[in-house]
């Protein structure tokens, strides 16, 4: 489900998820072993990659709608949660977007401390609206957390999957690399991170990353009460099933 490598003190994760490396319960337990063998390793920075021509699609929603609500109990607070591990790991975290990075897995890649892309080979957005859900509380604040100003509503009300300098001009990637190069680029990446010093990487990232933990931390209750009313409504199961019709003909 995620394969691990160590190259030169890197420790690359690398999804290997069904067709389109999906996030579902047993997704985010799978990353939670490997985050928590990469913590208490020797390794000095991690690199996370897809397979194929998808880094990561996102939520797996033809599970959602054919599991129905009581699969979302156990799902959406281990998405929340899961994001969250990433975002706050002690270690530097370089994402390898070898292809489409969308919805969970654009947001995925923000919450790690750089994104390299690979050139010409995806698009990367957060289409959540159009599919017909709000973004919890986490995801979002992770997005804005790397898009700023006008280009976050652009981002999070247009859906569009950005592709290459249009990427990178909204933030979502910070360097494009031919297809060949992405790893290796972004295990040096990684390693430049990491000799910033292991102590001193994790306080700094910790004292940026304050802001958006405490709008985290400080959510309105009864508003995340709706967002998850919305993702487990029998309508917006409808418009998503209407909506993997359209875009992906079944």
């Amino acid at each position: 489900m995620i394969k691990t490598e160590d190259v030169d003190q890197v420790r690359i994760l690398r999804m290997e998820h069904g067709k389109a490396n999906a996030f579902d319960i047993e997704f985010f337990g799978a990353l939670d072993e490997v985050l928590d063998a990469a913590e208490a390793a020797s390794c000095e920075a991690l690199v996370v990659t897809g397979t194929g021509s998808i880094f990561s699609a996102g939520v797996d929603l033809y599970r959602m709608v054919e599991a129905g609500p009581e699969y979302l109990d156990g799902f959406l607070p281990r998405l929340t949660t899961g994001l969250r591990r990433v975002f706050t790991f002690p270690k530097p975290v370089v994402a390898a977007i070898n292809g489409h990075a969308i919805a969970g897995g654009c947001i995925l890649a923000c919450a790690c401390d750089y994104r390299v892309m690979a050139r010409g080979t995806g698009g990367i957005g957060v289409p959540e609206l159009q599919v017909g859900v709000p973004f919890p509380n986490t995801p979002l604040e992770i997005v804005r957390f790397v898009v700023s100003g006008r280009n976050f509503q652009e981002v999070i009300y247009g859906g569009r999957a950005f592709r290459d300098e249009e990427a990178v001009e909204r933030g979502l990637v910070d360097a494009l690399v031919e297809p060949a190069a992405l790893i290796e680029e972004a295990v040096k990446i990684a390693k430049d991170l990491a000799a910033l010093g292991a102590e001193a990487f994790a306080i700094s990232k910790s004292q940026i990353r304050r802001p958006t933990l405490d709008r985290i931390d400080h959510h309105d209750t009864e508003l995340e009460a709706a967002i998850e009313r919305i993702w487990k409504a029998p309508a917006t199961h409808e418009r998503i099933r209407d909506y993997l019709k359209k875009t992906l003909g079944r």
